[in-house]
């Protein structure tokens, strides 16, 4: 069985967390497995916040919020640098 990198997109469906959903879709690999979580539902919300999420969109990588959610805006390069598009 081969290994995934795990790549959770915490989003509220407003237009900038669909731009990053596509952005991380655009980007990802056949070594990404990504879930989109919706924040409306309490157990989502829940799940962010053990991760520390405090805004969204948000990327967890791999369990960690990668680096480029915790600055004003997400980038490519950011979300590459957090592995997202590398194969294993």
């Amino acid at each position: 069985m081969s290994q995934k990198r795990k790549i959770e997109v915490f989003s509220a469906g407003c237009p900038t967390c669909e731009e990053t959903i596509s952005l991380v879709k655009g980007i990802a690999c056949s070594s990404c497995e990504i879930e989109v979580l919706d924040m409306r539902q309490p157990g989502v919300a829940k799940r962010a916040k053990a991760y520390g999420i405090g805004r969204v969109p948000a990327v967890v990588v791999d369990g960690q919020l990668a680096d480029c959610c915790r600055s004003p805006q997400i980038s490519e390069q950011a979300l590459r640098a957090s592995g997202i598009g590398a194969p294993l």
